[in-house]
C-alpha cells in the first residue's frame, strides 16, 4: 500500500516536473511564471526544472546559430587542411571579439588539461590568449607544465605575454617556465650574447618538445600587439607591411599566400623556428574581421593544425573574400620569401628595447 502510494507520488512528481520543463523551455516563462501558472513557489519550480533536467526529461535540438559554425568548421577543415578547428557564435560586437575567443580558447585548453598524461603545453602571447587565461577556472592541475614559446620583455607589463603563463600556472597550479630576454634583441650579437645566458637556451630547448603549442596571431597594422606592448616601433612593422608581411605568427611574418617573409627582424627573434613549428601540434586563437587577412596568411602557411576563431571571421575565411583583402593588404612590395637578398637582420633601428 505505502510502496504503491509512493509510486504514484514519485509518477505525479515527474509529471509536474515536466509540464515545469516544458513551460520553461518550450514556452519561453520564467521560473516565476511557471511557479504562478502552476501554483507552486519559484523554489519549487527551479527544484523541478532541475530534476527534469538531471533525469533527462530535457532534449535539445541545436538549430540555426551554431549549426551553421559546424558546417562553417567542416569547411575551414577542407579548405586549410586543418585537424581541429571551433567556430564560436558571435555575440560581441567588436573587431576583436575577445570575450567569445576567451571563452571557447580556454574551454579548449581545459580539455587539453585533462587529458590523461602529463602534457607539456607551450603558449604563445597576445591579448587573445591574456582573454583565454581570463576566462580559464580555477582548477588543481600540478601534472600540467606550461612553458613560454618566445622572449617577451616589455615595457607595458599589462601586455606582458610572460603575464599570460603567469596567469595559467596561477589558476592551474601548474609549473611555469619563461624566457627572460626579449623578443626582439637589437642586433645579431645582442642575441648571441643573451641567447647565451644560463637557462635561456634550456628553455628554449624546453619549448622545442611541447606537445601542443597555444598561439595567437598577430596582423602588420599599427593597431598590431607587438606594436601596443612596444616590442618594435611602428616604422618596423610598417617595413614588415612594406615588404608583404600580412600575417605574423610567433614572431615570423608571412605573404598573403603564406610565404615565410625574410624582413630585418628575421634573425633576432627569441622564439622556435619555423622548422621547429613543423608538423607539430599548434593550435591558433585567433578572430576579428580586422584580423582575417592575417588569419589566411598564416593558415596558408601549412603550420596550423587547428584553429579557434569566431563566427564573422569564419564566414570571410570560407567565403573567398579574404584573397582580395590581403592582396591589398600585402602593399605595393609583394614580399620576398625567406632567403631574399634584400632582407637584412644586421641591426635595428630606433630606440634601444629591453
Amino acid at each position: 500500500m505505502a510502496t504503491g502510494g509512493g509510486s504514484t507520488l514519485r509518477e505525479e512528481e515527474a509529471s509536474l516536473a515536466t509540464r515545469a520543463a516544458w513551460l520553461h523551455y518550450a514556452g519561453g516563462l520564467t521560473q516565476t511564471d511557471v511557479a504562478k501558472r502552476l501554483g507552486i513557489t519559484s523554489l519549487k519550480a527551479h527544484r523541478l526544472i532541475t530534476r527534469a533536467n538531471q533525469e533527462g526529461l530535457v532534449k535539445v535540438f541545436i538549430d540555426g546559430e551554431v549549426s551553421d559554425c559546424v558546417a562553417l568548421e567542416q569547411r575551414l577543415i577542407d579548405r586549410y587542411g586543418l585537424d581541429y578547428c571551433e567556430v564560436v557564435p558571435d555575440f560581441d560586437s567588436d573587431d576583436l571579439p575577445l570575450k567569445a575567443l576567451g571563452i571557447a580558447g580556454a574551454q579548449f585548453l581545459k580539455r587539453e588539461i585533462e587529458r590523461e598524461g602529463a602534457p607539456l603545453i607551450g603558449m604563445g602571447h597576445g591579448r587573445t590568449l591574456a582573454a583565454l587565461a581570463n576566462q580559464l577556472p580555477r582548477m588543481q592541475s600540478a601534472h600540467v607544465r606550461f612553458v613560454s614559446l618566445l622572449g617577451g620583455l616589455t615595457r607595458k607589463f599589462s601586455a606582458n605575454p610572460h603575464d599570460v603563463i603567469h596567469r595559467l600556472a596561477d589558476r592551474t597550479g601548474a609549473d611555469a617556465y619563461v624566457i627572460p630576454v626579449p623578443f626582439f634583441a637589437n642586433t645579431l650579437s645582442d642575441r648571441a650574447v643573451l641567447f647565451s645566458q644560463r637557462g635561456v637556451r634550456e628553455i628554449m630547448d624546453l619549448a622545442a618538445t611541447a606537445d601542443l603549442f597555444v598561439v595567437g596571431i598577430g596582423t602588420t597594422g599599427p593597431e598590431a600587439s607587438l606594436v601596443a606592448t612596444g616590442m618594435i616601433g611602428t616604422d618596423e612593422i610598417e617595413a614588415v607591411r612594406a615588404l608583404g608581411g600580412v600575417g605574423e605568427l610567433l614572431g615570423h611574418f608571412f605573404t598573403r599566400d603564406g610565404a615565410l617573409l625574410e624582413t630585418p627582424l628575421s634573425g633576432l627573434t627569441f622564439t622556435l623556428t619555423r622548422d621547429a613549428l613543423a608538423g607539430r601540434r599548434v593550435v591558433a586563437v585567433a578572430g576579428g574581421r580586422r584580423k582575417a587577412p592575417a588569419i589566411h596568411a598564416v593558415l596558408c602557411s601549412g603550420l596550423l593544425k587547428g584553429l579557434v576563431t569566431d563566427e564573422r571571421t569564419a564566414s570571410a575565411l570560407v567565403s573567398g573574400s579574404i584573397e582580395d583583402e590581403t592582396a591589398s593588404a600585402a602593399g605595393p612590395g609583394g614580399g620576398r620569401a625567406a632567403g631574399g637578398e634584400d632582407a637584412s637582420a644586421a641591426g635595428r633601428h630606433g630606440p634601444t628595447r629591453t
